[in-house]
């Protein structure tokens, strides 16, 4: 990105004198410069990512500094997580709050957003027509690299078959519980058209906390209800949170 309004004049007690002394000066803070086993790169290669603190792995995805403030890629590193909190802090950031950093150009923001989405799609178990379910674990695994960093609440039905094989999934309400109820009509449109003989209710708390509201316990009661009536089992309401779940048959809530 370049200045507003060009290039501005030459100020000698803000910048080097020439071009020597300022290579000189950006080299003193280059992480080139930096013992071997100090630097990220050279660490992950040797030791292995796992040895990286998060700031070392973003730099490495950084690559460069800023060279007209003299910082290197990792003080945008620790800028950043320091500015967002934590690494999911900065997952949440819109692409405008990351340009708004200083150093942090359309481009490294890309690289972020790029990167912490591909490290979501590892965690991501894709469901597979005819896989069983065995446990709420296994609904865990599904979808907690889908659900878990979203910042609305999000419900999704997953459609079962008599032996609790996996038929399909639908996402079936997108807001907040309490704001964007989940009607049974929503819910059970996709387990008629699938002939599903079960389904699992699955949804975020984009707090991290995946503790039922009263909203929740409500909502699941009214779905067990009406499968009754029409002889579909509510198995299991799973919710989704930081690292962690909840399930209400777990609880002995359903």
């Amino acid at each position: 990105m370049g200045y507003e309004g060009g290039l501005r004049p030459h100020d000698e007690g803000s910048v080097p004198r020439n071009r020597s002394t300022a290579k000189q000066l950006g080299a003193s803070r280059s992480i080139l410069s930096w013992p071997a086993a100090d630097r990220p790169r050279e660490k992950l290669v040797c030791n292995g990512p796992g040895t990286l603190s998060d700031a070392e792995i973003l730099a490495i995805l950084l690559r460069t500094g800023h060279s007209s403030t003299n910082e290197t890629a990792l003080d945008q590193a620790r800028m950043l997580i320091s500015r967002f909190g934590s690494l999911r802090g900065l997952d949440h950031a819109s692409l405008q709050a990351l340009c708004a950093c200083h150093g942090i150009g359309p481009a490294k923001a890309v690289q972020i957003k790029a990167a912490l989405e591909l490290a979501r799609r590892v965690n991501v178990e894709p469901l597979r027509r005819g896989q069983p379910l065995r446990s709420s674990g296994d609904v865990y695994r599904h979808y907690q690299g889908r659900l878990s960093s979203l910042h609305r609440e999000t419900v999704y039905v997953v459609l079962l078959d008599a032996r609790n094989r996996i038929l399909g999934e639908a996402k079936v309400s997108e807001g907040s519980l309490s704001a964007a109820v989940v009607h049974p009509r929503d819910v059970f449109r996709p387990v008629i058209e699938e002939s599903a003989a079960a389904l699992i209710l699955v949804h975020n708390h984009p707090s991290g906390d995946p503790t039922p509201s009263a909203e929740d316990l409500t909502i699941t009661q009214r779905l067990r209800a009406a499968g009754e009536v029409m002889g579909v089992k509510v198995l299991d309401h799973v919710i989704i949170g930081a690292g962690c779940y909840t399930s209400l048959v777990e609880r002995g809530q359903l």
